[in-house]
């Protein structure tokens, strides 16, 4: 099957950017790269970005996507001082994959459509190494002709890609909970491996026995081995959390829910924010029970 070739504009080039822009670009799409750092945009003309300036290209553009930090950021770029929906032509489609508040993304369609551009609430999930793969999940909601639109980069991008409705807003909501999950999930399985330590349970003992256990989640599967390794490189940084989290208890207030272990998981992340950790991989959380309770980690003089 002959594989329909887009104009794509990847913008955020982090470590799931990056791996979604290079997922389009073998997808056998034409993909210019951008990023507020340069060394990063210089690395995927390297690997095969476009050499133009976008601005220079930007009314040739099929496919705009947004893969940056917070919604603030997200409406910088599509409609900000330089922003990318002025310059596009008429049925050119963004795809926004930032984790940003249902009322938020409902926000953006409305105002993307006012400009003839379609739009797609798209946030993902999959950690770098599934967008550096192609195969993220993606939880999707807006219109069927947005969804028509973007299949093709969806192909590229991603493994499984759930259609949640025809109205955005209904995808970020679905990340919300999934980031109530995943955010937990990190915080307690920190919290299990510190306990574990302070009763003689190494790490490497805890991954190898709690990993075939009912105690197990797909976050300790993949975390706990950094905390093991002492190996703190970000794919998803300490600093996503309290933003993410904050997201998800905003939601909650407007909804008179309440989410008390989701204020615990948030504590816990803004405590290791505050010890200068928010550059990190996620799982330098368990850095905060360590330091409480006297305990060394693997890695740590």
């Amino acid at each position: 099957m002959k594989t329909t070739n887009l104009k794509v504009a990847a913008i955020g080039l982090g470590s799931m950017g990056y791996g979604i822009a290079t997922s389009a670009l073998r997808g056998g799409h034409t993909v210019w790269g951008a990023d507020i750092n340069t060394d990063q945009t210089n690395r995927f003309i390297s690997e095969g970005g476009q050499t133009t300036p976008l601005s220079d290209a930007l009314n040739t553009i099929d496919v705009v996507i947004v893969t940056v930090l917070n919604a603030a950021q997200t409406e910088s770029v599509l409609f900000g001082e330089n922003g990318v929906v002025a310059g596009l032509h008429e049925g050119a489609a963004v795809l926004s994959c930032a984790t940003v508040p249902p009322a938020f993304a409902k926000e953006m369609a409305a105002r993307c459509e006012a400009a003839g551009v379609h739009y797609l609430d798209a946030p993902i999930s999959g950690g770098s190494a599934k967008a550096a793969q192609g195969k993220l999940s993606i939880m999707a909601s807006g219109t069927p002709t947005a969804f028509a639109k973007l299949q093709p980069v969806l192909d590229s991008i991603s493994e499984t890609v759930f259609h949640l409705g025809d109205e955005a807003g209904a995808g970020s909501a679905m990340k919300a909970v999934n980031q109530l999950l995943a955010g937990v999930h990190i915080a307690v399985m920190a919290e299990a491996m510190t306990f574990g330590m302070t009763q003689g349970v190494t790490p490497d003992k805890f991954i190898d026995v709690i990993s075939k256990c009912a105690g197990t989640s797909w976050m300790l599967e993949n975390r706990a081995p950094h905390i093991a390794a002492g190996d703190y490189t970000p794919h998803s940084s300490v600093n996503i959390w309290p933003k993410d989290l904050g997201i998800v208890l905003d939601i909650a207030k407007d909804a008179q829910f309440t989410a008390p272990i989701t204020t615990a998981a948030l504590e816990q992340f803004a405590a290791a924010a505050a010890m200068g950790l928010g550059a990190e991989d996620d799982a330098a959380v368990a850095k905060v029970y360590a330091r409480n309770a006297g305990l060394t980690l693997p890695g740590q003089d």
